[in-house]
């Protein structure tokens, strides 16, 4: 994986969030909520077995070809969220990490400059310094590797 195909995951990182959100609507029928945790039951509801919000063994065999292939995108989409959230500490500098933000939201240089104070110029240099940070971290491009070793 190159600097271009590291940047280009960053600038995705936006519409991929999303999409992973709309594929668990699709698949489970709604976000996985955190806001309804410790929400009390009462009646025969609370004494009746409480189901996983994840698809079971039996659950993927039984699921048809386009929800396999959703749930295979949607594992793929996750993993890719999770390594560009987590590449977020290992870059140094606070100016660093804002230009980091706004790269993930999408942002043009020329937002990030005006939202910074800054030229295009040194944002493109930020950028640069930053995707060589990320480069150096190699957790972070092992996570992000699309083909699989053939052993």
């Amino acid at each position: 994986m190159n600097k271009k195909d590291i940047e280009a995951l960053i600038h995705n990182y936006h519409w991929m969030a999303k999409e992973v959100q709309r594929l668990q609507r699709v698949l489970y029928g709604t976000d996985i909520p955190m806001r309804s945790w410790g929400v009390a039951q009462y009646g025969i509801e609370a004494t009746l077995p409480k189901g996983s919000k994840g698809k079971s063994q039996a659950e993927l065999r039984d699921m048809d070809m386009r929800e396999e292939r959703l749930f295979k995108r949607l594992r793929k989409f996750e993993e890719r969220v999770y390594a560009i959230e987590a590449a977020a500490s290992k870059i140094e500098g606070e100016k660093h990490r804002v230009v980091y933000d706004c790269m993930m939201e999408g942002m043009s240089y020329r937002a990030i400059g005006l939202h910074l104070g800054l030229s295009r110029e040194k944002v493109r240099q930020m950028k640069d310094n930053i995707i060589d940070q990320l480069c150096q971290y190699c957790h972070f491009v092992h996570l992000l590797k699309d083909e699989k070793s053939v052993v």
